[in-house]
């Protein structure tokens, strides 16, 4: 049915020309048709991966051919292998991966990419109005998110089919046209092939449109294997050159990412290219016609690819790394918001993640304000005081980006489990701008305060208060810990501290009772002075162990928020 339908719209009234027109609007809007159908499909199948992909990526690249695999898997299920980069790229930043592990992911993202190519190498454009229509029916009908993201997927699945087969009518009159004929022999210059196929995928934005257009072409008998190896070629060329210019100004790792993943296909096209025609000969001898074989084709290219790099990813990843060295510091020093990528709120998942980067930026901030804060009180002057307070503003910046990315987040569709992920954060992202504006205002005054009355303390004074700052230290540095790794042991250990900050509060406490009754000029001024230092670290390492029960059950956050 499709077929007849589109054949009488776009056939041209003489075989011997082409209507141009009407054949770039049926290009066009198949292409149009084919991408949004492929946005619609990954959009959901994120969704319904969600969680799981993230925790299968973090815990099966304990090894090269595993974390290869993994890349493959999740690159085949999500038909984005940006979106296993991006993942990948926050696992790295959070430690929770080595930059050497994570390439074999990315070759087995490559991999799974050309999954696109053989599923639409099948001719099954009859039916794929029928899963349009499938797709909608269960996206309307149901209740379940998950339902319904399901269904989205399958129309989105029948879309593209539904645009390739628009565009193959379209281009169906071209058979008869010699001018286009002349065209495609040119192609069989592999170099201008790949620039084409490149230049196509960048401007598309997709190698996806670029493989699909090229099966459509194969399929019509428009070009050879020769002509659909090279274009195919092009388009891994095309797509990591676009990753690369994406990646300008994003974090070190992300362009450290994209680099490895444009060597790799680069330095892939640059082996195979006189090599064409022997990969031709080996797929036509596989058989299943010019369309199967150009898929086939695409995967032997990448499968090859991957296990060649695979035995020298620490080389490769060293080569990288000389090649996007880290930032000088004081590039890092400045105040904006460094992970937060608008691109990625389609995918809350992978937004939250990086609100957590995010934030653990922010908690670097207010670590460095805690660790100087303390010998600025007790011994230091006013300018270290007040530098010690325009390290807050610094802090108030992030704690504002963080919470409108946040706010952005909440108005998307998200799962109960994102939802209440997407609280935590919120909740501790408060939580250490409060432990920010303690050493800010009232720490710093205090410091102040010390130096206008001239006071000075003892040194058994000074013990006591650096033991309890080091153990409240401790605590803030064990949160972010747990907040990075998502560590519940970590957590945990933050809050079973509760009995030695205590206890060590009481025993300054004990020694500060004693100095009331001491022959020593402004007692009292002096007690104020330390018993509220004492009170503040206190109160930090309450807000520490707020921050900590983000990382544990939800049974559990009761009690770790307790005093």
């Amino acid at each position: 049915m499709t077929d007849a339908v589109f054949h009488a719209v776009l056939q041209s009234e003489s075989s011997e020309s082409v209507d141009v027109v009407l054949l770039v609007i049926g290009l066009l809007g198949g292409l149009a048709i084919f991408l949004l159908g492929m946005d619609r499909m990954t959009e959901s199948l994120r969704l319904i991966a969600g969680d799981r992909m993230r925790g299968l990526l973090h815990r099966l690249t304990s090894s090269r051919l595993a974390a290869l695999a993994t890349g493959a898997g999740i690159t085949a299920v999500i038909q984005s292998s940006s979106v296993t980069t991006v993942l990948v790229v926050g696992f790295i930043t959070s430690g929770l991966m080595t930059f050497e592990q994570s390439i074999g992911v990315m070759l087995g993202a490559n991999i799974g990419t050309t999954i696109t190519a053989q599923i639409i190498a099948f001719k099954v454009t009859t039916y794929a109005l029928g899963a349009v229509a499938v797709g909608w029916g269960m996206n309307f009908f149901s209740k379940s998110g998950a339902r319904q993201a399901q269904g989205t997927a399958i129309m989105g699945l029948g879309l593209v089919f539904f645009g390739m087969a628009i565009m193959g009518e379209a281009m169906a009159p071209l058979r008869s046209s010699e001018a286009f004929i002349d065209a495609m022999a040119r192609l069989e210059s592999p170099l201008l092939g790949i620039a084409v196929g490149a230049l196509f995928t960048a401007l598309v934005q997709s190698s996806s449109a670029t493989t699909g257009i090229v099966i459509v072409l194969a399929q019509q008998g428009l070009i050879t294997i020769d002509s659909g190896i090279a274009l195919i070629l092009g388009a891994n060329v095309g797509t990591s050159v676009t990753a690369l210019l994406a990646a300008i100004g994003k974090p070190r790792e992300a362009l450290r990412a994209s680099v490895a993943h444009t060597l790799f296909n680069v330095g892939g096209v640059i082996l195979w290219l006189p090599l064409i025609g022997v990969l031709a000969s080996l797929v036509s001898g596989i058989g299943g016609g010019t369309a199967r074989e150009i898929a086939n084709a695409h995967t032997i290219f990448n499968v090859t690819n991957a296990f060649l790099v695979l035995p020298f990813t620490p080389a490769f990843a060293r080569l990288v790394e000389r090649l996007v060295p880290d930032r000088p510091a004081e590039e890092e020093a400045a105040v904006k918001a460094k992970y937060l990528d608008s691109e990625l709120l389609r995918t809350p998942t992978l937004a939250l993640d990086r609100a957590r980067l995010e934030l653990l930026r922010m908690a670097n901030r207010v670590r460095d304000m805690l660790g100087r804060i303390l010998p600025a009180l007790l011994t230091g002057d006013r300018w270290t005081l007040l530098e010690i307070e325009a390290l807050d503003d610094e802090v108030d910046a992030l704690h504002g980006h963080i919470i409108r990315y946040l706010g952005q987040i909440s108005q998307t569709k998200l799962s109960e489990g994102s939802t209440k992920e997407m609280i935590d954060l919120m909740e501790a992202t408060n939580d250490l701008e409060s432990i920010g504006d303690l050493i800010e205002t009232n720490m710093v005054n205090l410091g102040l305060a010390r130096i206008e009355e001239g006071l000075s303390v003892s040194p058994a004074t000074r013990e006591i208060l650096t033991d309890l700052h080091g153990a409240v230290a401790e605590s803030l540095d064990l949160s972010m810990l747990a907040l990075a790794q998502k560590n519940a042991d970590a957590a945990r250990r933050v809050g079973k501290m509760k009995k030695q900050i205590n206890s060590m509060e009481r025993s300054a406490a004990v020694h500060e009772a004693s100095r009331l009754v001491a022959d020593a000029p402004d007692r009292i001024a002096h007690y104020r002075f330390e018993i509220d230092v004492i009170a503040n670290l206190k109160r930090i390492y309450y807000f520490s162990k707020r921050i900590a029960r983000v990382s544990v059950p939800d049974e559990e956050k009761a009690a770790m928020t307790e005093g």
